[in-house]
């Protein structure tokens, strides 16, 4: 392996520089502005392909062609890339404003797939999202086909579409990073790139978290889009301190990158943030918790908002208590295994769900019988149709009971109740009753994609084609 991989520009630039004469050192440090030692390395690599004359350097003749594909080259990206950009986007699910989604234009987008595959060698860089809702990941798709993606998103819709538009050839993992990373993904990313929200709170978890997506070498960055308005600079203060802190430091700042639909407030604009971790970068400082939940600017989880207020919660436990069970109070991480006692139910508090906290936390705990208080207009809740998917999905491991309008008119709870396992979907239900186990060891046909993460680390429709899987009705 190359030791300055991925990044790709600096390596272009020496062997463009040999490709023409002789050099010596102190051209191709000034002409590519990497340290000494790293051209030194970069032409220990090359070897043979060089031929010497006293301190001066070049390519042998009939190297070229190996050094440029040691190199690599940009991609020169289709005609109609931009329009297809555009119908993306057009088609991409309705921005939601408890995520704080504020779409970036076409142009931005394209301007982001560019600048990545001019900077880094995407033939062999594993490159990371931490959040796509502005499809960046598509167009650097259609750049690179052979490019290794990730997209790590809350957003089960977004998840789906990109697995339509990418036929699957873009990995799609779930999470709320809020609660943590899915081990599958921590430690596997060259190139992190994230378009977090602007608070300050929500900027360190994002940056935190890529850094522990991060392979830990010098080539690898963290790239993070942020904005902030001229007339606070305060805010932009306290965001690169919070940075700074998590043992990141800037390697550019490039100004006016990303453009949006929105987002007046910072003028409908966001710096590039190019950060490199140093040997002290850490996002294990990131805490889990109901403070940490509030992020966003907006709904249920912005940097206002509360749990639920006490009356809602008592109800709530005393739905969970009925036939005289104990009860125990839990919050809604359910990214780790956490052991139920016999005979006792859990209720939690999920009013600040922003969709898909429902689903994971009925298949994350395992209990006799669980009860979860979440907005009456809960997608899984909204519809006949959407409440049947709910009911058919969690069906295997928990039969459910519904209560619409429950404690109050805005709220409403879903009573979930163990079911046995039958001989008919014995299968199913050591699956969905080990959701934290990796699906490898559970499921032996689990594909090679899935193999290494958890049934909850999937997204929702993925999740469906596993239960179809091993229980085709």
């Amino acid at each position: 392996m190359n030791p300055l991989r991925p990044r790709a520009r600096p390596v272009r630039l020496v062997t463009a520089l040999l490709n023409e004469g002789w050099r010596d050192i102190d051209e191709l440090v000034h002409g590519s502005a990497l340290p000494r030692r790293s051209v030194e390395e970069l032409l220990a690599e090359l070897g043979d392909d060089l031929e010497h004359r006293g301190d001066l350097v070049r390519l042998r003749e009939g190297s070229a062609a190996r050094a440029a594909e040691l190199a690599g080259l940009p991609a020169e990206p289709p005609g109609d890339l931009l329009d297809r950009i555009r119908s993306h986007i057009e088609g991409v699910p309705a921005p939601l404003p408890a995520l704080d989604h504020v779409q970036a234009t076409p142009e931005t987008v394209l301007r982001r797939a560019r600048w990545l595959d001019e900077e880094y060698d995407l033939r062999q860089a594993r490159l990371l999202f931490l959040g796509d809702h502005d499809l960046t990941s598509l167009a650097v798709r259609a750049l690179r086909p052979d490019a290794g993606l990730t997209v790590v998103d809350v957003d089960d819709r977004v998840l789906e579409y990109l697995d339509d538009l990418s036929d699957s050839s873009i990995r799609t993992v779930h999470t709320d990073l809020r609660f943590g990373l899915p081990l599958a993904v921590a430690g596997s990313a060259d190139v992190v790139f994230s378009d977090p929200p602007y608070t300050q709170a929500g900027m360190a978890l994002f940056a935190a978290r890529g850094v522990e997506c991060l392979v830990r070498q010098r080539e690898s960055r963290l790239l993070l889009a942020y904005g902030y308005s001229e007339r606070h600079p305060t805010l932009g203060r306290q965001v690169q301190r919070e940075l700074l802190s998590l043992g990141l430091t800037f390697e550019a700042i490039i100004p006016d990158f990303h453009r949006y639909t929105g987002a007046q407030a910072v003028g409908s604009a966001a710096d590039l943030y190019v950060c490199q971790p140093t040997a002290r970068a850490s996002g294990k400082g990131a805490r889990k918790g109901k403070a940490e939940q509030a992020i966003y600017t907006r709904g249920p989880r912005s940097v206002e908002a509360n749990q639920a207020p006490r009356p809602l919660r008592d109800a709530l436990a005393a739905i969970a208590a009925e036939g005289g069970r104990a009860v125990e109070q839990r919050d809604p991480d359910w990214t780790r295994p956490r052991a139920v006692s016999e005979g006792v139910a859990i209720a939690v508090d999920l009013t600040g769900d922003p969709g898909p906290w429902l689903l994971r936390v009925l298949l994350a705990v395992n209990a006799d019988r669980v009860a979860a208080l979440v907005p009456n207009a809960h997608p899984d809740l909204t519809n006949a149709r959407a409440q049947a998917a709910l009911i058919d999905l969690i069906e295997p491991k928990y039969r459910l009971r519904l209560l619409r309008s429950t404690p109050d008119n805005s709220h409403a709870v879903v009573v979930a109740e163990a079911r046995p396992a039958t001989e008919a979907d014995s299968g199913v239900h050591a699956v969905w009753t080990r959701a934290h186990a990796r699906l490898g060891n559970v499921w032996p046909r689990a594909g090679a994609d899935i193999a290494d993460l958890r049934l909850i680390d999937l997204p929702r429709h993925r999740i469906a084609g596993v239960r179809h899987q091993l229980d085709p009705r």
